[in-house]
């Protein structure tokens, strides 16, 4: 997937509202820090998934969200004159703004597929608003996403359903999985600081607290049918100064490694 990185048409060609320019920039970094996020937590099963062909699937499933990433990145450094790689590798751990969800260490295989069916669902919906979005741009790279997208949703349930439906340790685990990473679900929704101001622009058509209810309308029944439960949401996780902010030990150690190499000279020309 590509991005015209220098070019933005937005919701007028070739021009943006500059008080809408900070507000979309930091829904763009949000899009693109989620995917980057998981999607390199994810490469790390490939070799170690429980059989070959989860090895090959989550290698596929984390490419697409590293795809995914960089076009989302492509198209904020299209609005702040900026370079997609700068914007993915060059800033401090602090300075990435994923949700609390994804900011959940890798963990056992439960906890993997608890943590990407719950983004996965919430993402969708998310998406879902965003492809009415009046920037253009944005609107049409939702499109293109989404349809990778709804692969993943269908690997994600039918883990969410084999582990459910097996008693002893993979529904323990799942259960313990549930408990760690559920209350923290809700951030992947949760309101930006300038969420208003998206909202009264169109650029994100519906506020984050209908589009959190809409979410749990839709997992509600199919946790429900497995004899599941999410846990209540930790208020961090639905508090815009936190549900992006604040990351713990199991990134700042991810962090490390994907930034090791361009770490080694900022100033090369890659």
């Amino acid at each position: 997937m590509t991005v015209q990185a220098g070019r933005r048409a937005g919701i007028e060609p070739g021009a943006l509202d500059s008080a809408l320019q900070a507000p979309l920039g930091e829904l763009l970094l949000a899009l693109a820090d989620d995917d980057f996020v998981l999607g390199f937590a994810d490469s790390e099963w490939t070799g170690i998934a429980p059989h070959l062909e989860e090895d090959v699937a989550m290698s596929s499933l984390a490419q697409d969200e590293l795809g995914h990433a960089s076009a989302y990145y492509g198209l904020l450094a299209g609005l702040t004159a900026g370079d997609a790689d700068r914007i993915a590798y060059d800033r401090p751990a602090e300075a990435f703004r994923h949700c609390r969800l994804v900011d959940h260490g890798r963990g056992d295989w439960a906890r993997t597929m608890t943590r990407r069916w719950l983004y996965d669902t919430a993402n969708a919906v998310r998406l879902e608003a965003l492809a009415g979005s009046t920037d253009r741009l944005l609107a049409d790279l939702v499109v293109k996403v989404r349809r990778e997208e709804t692969y993943h949703l269908l690997h994600g349930e039918a883990w969410l359903e084999r582990l459910a439906s097996h008693a002893g340790e993979p529904r323990r685990r799942l259960l313990e999985a549930l408990e760690l990473v559920g209350p923290d679900a809700p951030s992947v929704l949760a309101p930006l600081p300038d969420e208003a101001a998206l909202v009264a622009a169109g650029i994100q058509p519906i506020p984050s607290v209908e589009l959190i209810e809409r979410w749990s309308a839709r997992i509600g029944p199919v946790l429900a049918g497995l004899g599941l439960a999410l846990p209540p949401a930790a208020p961090a996780a639905l508090d815009p100064a936190t549900a992006r902010s604040g990351h713990g030990p199991a990134f700042l150690a991810l962090y490390t490694e994907f930034s090791l190499v361009r770490g080694l000279d900022r100033a090369a020309t890659w």
